[in-house]
């Protein structure tokens, strides 16, 4: 029967979506040892219950450690009341004028702790906190939360971190990195996420710019990044470690379990002094750019940027509170980064939400269990993430036998055609509600997303294709726009605000113009609202380059309003390329035109600044080493099925590369043609082109933590093979 043809498939789906999983004893040894201070602490977690354990329960133990400013109308007394302040500063002791104006939603400037205390009230007995421990699902309550952050404030006091230092982090998604951050707040510091993939010199630009007291680590690798750049952080004091223990004691490096008994020797009434003193409008969270135009700059956010930014953001997305409807969310994306911090971290504060964690390897094989497991109601992904499910459901396409691949060809068809024109449109045919229900609701129930109603994209544009792919699924992928200087989201599309292609609305409170536009209504985007970061952090000129004398954040991105105010990104100004016959030319919109038409390509990067014409970088799709993410000379089964089809037997990317194989470079080469024929004019047309041996990755270099493609790095990388380009041309 149909039904059983599609759930063989699903379910070799779910085992080919993502990479095979780290062998046992790895990462999940490490989450064995870290979870078990709880039970030396009495704060016990709880499988089944989300209630403190031991006979005790936070409701009676904690009104004396909550201020009594959980109501925004309490919360007025916080506001800064000087109205000259300026509206950036690039001190981490500055304070700034907030941005409230008539069109802002009315809610007075709050603290994160005041945020808490509100969720606190409404929520204290629900599962805050998921995460696997010997195979099972333990979770930790709103009330367990609470009293874990207050005792990593305690703790970050006892160590002497002062006010407006940081504490970095450098460890992947876990309850400690969450209390951490949050005990970071309370105790008045500044909480720093570090990329876990940084080298040691990125460590030490970042923990010395941003003054770290204290740096927290996951495991003994990302430890010895520290030992080894300790004599030249002058503010560094302490160590904290969870996950694997250090090997041996030593001075100033203490295990999470002997960090959080310090803190029983700072009086509460201490901490609460901390606290109160804390005002919205002073920096509690610093992001630190990927550095893909230069080195990182330090984003301030101030408190009030985090605590609106949860609520009106998140809103503006259809995140419900736990009142309504508990979202269910996995955290697996880097929480250095800003989308990930605010979606899984302060959202989920904010709202009540169960945020459940995925094992490190989460991306190297593990996510869809988790996946699985959680089924979460709301997921986040970077379009790289989605195009790889989308790749590795394609290979298990091309893979499966005849009738199970024409069944899903079928029914992904019927769907995209029904879902492009009729986007909101709840009307189903019943050929399509029959195409889902036979074939697209299992593949979703592989996948894990069967009862995601929101799945997001952001940090990155993403093809047209791959939303088409998911469209075909059933799946809309929800884009937002925003920057780490808009505190995340300042645009968000939601099931109720969504056009294909658009990054959405902005969100209600903020505005947004286009400046310098062009005959087309294509321009620079600015952006203003409370989202609007404080200023980089000892960067006194990148400041005043992003923020105008009235107070505009310019982005740098280049973009259209429609009529109905849906945002349109095109590409980046520094992006642009500006040949020696004076023509802009944006690249995105031609490398993905190269990667449509040619779906042997991963990447294309468009070149031809300051040039006499346009040429081409391009990478083939190839398999991913699981232990180190890295890619392998093997090619995917679609780029396989790709030369098999033009006449080729290649099956590595050296056979193509090495050999010259004629059949694809032809078959490359009249893929280009094809998009010239289709180019504006033709300073677009692309002339020469190269196939590089390695795909870009993040070890390479050629992209950054998020995936986004570092273009200075690699015009510097393959600067001979871009030069030869433009050296034939002379000839």
């Amino acid at each position: 029967m149909p039904e059983v043809l599609l759930l063989r498939s699903a379910s070799s789906i779910l085992r080919t979506v993502f990479l095979s999983r780290l062998p046992p004893g790895g990462p999940r040894c490490v989450r064995k040892l870290s979870l078990n201070l709880w039970y030396l602490q009495g704060v016990r977690p709880n499988v089944r219950s989300s209630s403190l354990t031991d006979g005790h329960t936070l409701a009676k133990e904690s009104p004396g450690h909550v201020l009594d400013l959980s109501s925004p109308e309490k919360a007025k007394d916080a506001q800064p009341n000087s109205a000259e302040e300026a509206l950036w500063t690039t001190r981490a002791d500055g304070r700034v004028r907030l941005r409230i104006e008539p069109s802002c939603p009315q809610q007075p400037p709050y603290t994160v702790h005041q945020m808490f205390s509100q969720a606190l009230e409404k929520y204290g007995d629900l599962r805050a906190l998921g995460f696997k421990r010997q195979g099972s699902w333990e979770h930790i309550s709103y009330s367990q939360y609470y009293l874990l952050a207050r005792k990593a404030a305690k703790g970050f006091l006892k160590l002497g971190l002062e006010p407006a230092h940081s504490v970095a982090i450098l460890g992947f998604n876990s309850p400690e990195w969450f209390f951490s951050a949050v005990g970071t707040v309370f105790a008045g510091g500044i909480v720093t996420g570090i990329y876990t993939t940084s080298t040691p010199e990125a460590c030490q630009y970042i923990a010395y710019d941003c003054r770290a007291n204290v740096v927290v680590v996951d495991s003994q690798k990302q430890l010895e990044k520290i030992l080894k750049i300790w004599k030249n952080l002058p503010h560094l004091k302490a160590v904290v470690t969870y996950g694997e223990p250090p090997p041996e004691r030593m001075a100033n490096v203490h295990t999470m379990e002997e960090f959080m008994e310090l803190g029983d020797q700072v009086p509460e009434a201490d901490l609460d002094t901390v606290i109160n003193a804390q005002q919205p409008n002073q920096c509690c969270v610093l992001v630190y750019t990927s550095g893909t135009t230069g080195s990182p700059k330090g984003v301030m956010l101030s408190q009030d940027n985090i605590t609106w930014t949860a609520r009106y953001g998140s809103q503006a997305g259809d995140i419900q509170p736990a009142e309504v409807q508990q979202e269910v969310v996995v955290s697996y994306l880097p929480l250095s980064h800003i989308a990930a911090q605010i979606y899984d971290l302060w959202t989920g504060l904010q709202w009540g939400a169960q945020v459940c964690f995925a094992e490190p390897d989460a991306l190297k094989g593990s996510l869809v269990d988790t996946l699985r497991e959680v089924q979460p109601t709301s997921h986040m992904g970077v379009p790289r993430v989605w195009e790889k499910i989308m790749e590795r459901i394609q290979q298990v396409a091309a893979q499966s036998g005849f009738i199970r691949r024409k069944m899903l060809l079928w029914a992904m068809s019927v769907t995209l055609e029904q879902n492009l024109p009729c986007l909101d449109s709840d009307l189903k045919p019943f050929t399509a509600r029959l195409a889902d229900y036979l074939v697209l609701a299992k593949v979703r129930q592989a996948l894990g997303l069967a009862k995601c109603q929101k799945s997001f994209y952001g940090a990155a544009p993403m093809t047209a294709d791959t939303q088409h792919f998911f469209l075909s699924l059933n799946i809309r992928l929800y884009s937002g726009y925003g920057l780490s200087e808009t505190s995340g989201p300042h645009f968000m599309s939601s099931p109720r605000n969504y056009r294909l292609y658009s990054s959405g609305k902005v969100v209600p409170g903020c505005r947004a113009k286009l400046v310098n536009q062009d005959a087309e209504g294509t321009g620079e985007v600015c952006l203003w609202g409370r989202t609007v970061f404080m200023g980089y952090l000892n960067m006194e000129e990148k400041t005043r380059e992003a923020i105008d004398a009235d107070g505009w954040l310019h982005t740098g991105d280049v973009g259209r309003l429609d009529a109905d105010g849906f945002l349109y990104i095109t590409g980046r100004l520094k992006e642009l390329i500006i040949t020696a016959g004076g023509e802009n030319v944006p690249p995105v919109p031609i490398e993905e035109a190269v990667k449509t038409e040619l779906p042997i390509v991963s990447c294309a990067m468009l070149i031809g600044d300051q040039r006499k014409f346009l040429s081409m970088l391009l990478t083939l799709k190839c398999t991913v080493d699981p232990d180190t993410s890295d890619p392998t000379d093997n090619l995917t089964e679609q780029a396989v099925e790709f030369c098999q089809r033009v006449g080729s037997k290649a099956s590595t990317v050296s056979d193509i590369v090495g050999k010259k194989d004629q059949a694809v470079y032809q078959a490359i080469e009249e893929g280009i043609q094809r998009v010239n024929r289709n180019a504006a004019a033709r300073p677009y047309h692309i002339q020469k082109w190269a196939i590089l041996q390695r795909d870009f990755s993040i070890s390479g270099g050629e992209l950054g933590p998020t995936m986004k493609l570092k273009r200075l790095t690699v015009l510097e990388k393959y600067k001979d093979i871009i030069d030869s380009f433009y050296q034939e041309q002379k000839m």
